[in-house]
């Protein structure tokens, strides 16, 4: 399958905008929650500071970045599916009042991000990068808008290196993921995981393009027995 256009993939978040909440958790059993929580330590988000979450999604990392930054701290959610963005906005109305005011959700591109340059303490991004039409730049884009010493977390599905987690992954993504797409209507829609797995830079790989777009430091963790990776980035 080739790669979707920016525009083809904006288009596929905003049609499974309503399910994607109870898909991750179906998908995932909810671990998703504890890697992002992982995540998020391994770049220690401070209280006071401001924070960037790219990609946010329906905003789960985003209020989680939020709760600790908060009272005084500032995150904002930047997503490019409006849909996704009305469904995190709506659900930020259940958050307590300090956890609302931290918040703002933006919509932007993260290949031409509205901010100026080091403007924020930090950054994250969960289940994006794998997603963007060019990793290279994103990247460049992430380090552009980070304060020098910030740090990043980027969070992602990953192509395990054992050939034993490799046919397990091709296992579920087969018989477990597209059957409950097809369930809620969303075949075609998630019919491109694997295909977009395939061309994801293995950790190694996302290490060399981070140094390549300035970042001093740049370590990938391989959890989930390698299924899903964590690369964490210094300015």
């Amino acid at each position: 399958m080739p790669q979707p256009s920016e525009t083809e993939i904006q288009q596929i978040f905003d049609r499974i905008a309503p399910v994607y909440d109870r898909f991750n958790d179906l998908l995932s059993l909810g671990q998703h929650r504890i890697w992002k929580n992982m995540a998020l330590g391994w770049c220690d988000p401070q209280q006071g500071e401001k924070w960037l979450d790219l990609c946010c999604g329906s905003g789960d990392m985003t209020a989680l970045l939020a709760k600790r930054v908060a009272p005084t701290g500032q995150v904002i959610g930047v997503d490019f599916s409006t849909e996704l963005l009305a469904i995190a906005a709506d659900k930020a109305k259940n958050y307590l009042p300090k956890i609302q005011k931290c918040l703002t959700w933006q919509e932007g591109n993260v290949l031409d991000l509205p901010f100026d340059d080091n403007s924020f303490d930090g950054a994250t991004l969960a289940y994006g990068l794998r997603n963007v039409s060019n990793i290279p730049q994103c990247l460049a884009e992430l380090y552009r808008v980070l304060k020098k010493g910030a740090k990043a977390s980027i969070l992602d599905f990953h192509r395990p290196s054992d050939p034993l987690m490799q046919a397990f992954q091709d296992f579920y993504l087969d018989r477990v993921v597209v059957p409950l797409a097809d369930r809620f209507g969303m075949t075609d829609e998630y019919a491109y995981i694997a295909p977009s797995l395939a061309r994801f830079p293995i950790g190694a790989e996302q290490v060399k393009l981070a140094k390549a777009a300035g970042f001093d430091r740049a370590t990938h963790y391989a959890i989930a027995n390698g299924m899903m990776g964590v690369l964490v980035l210094q300015k």
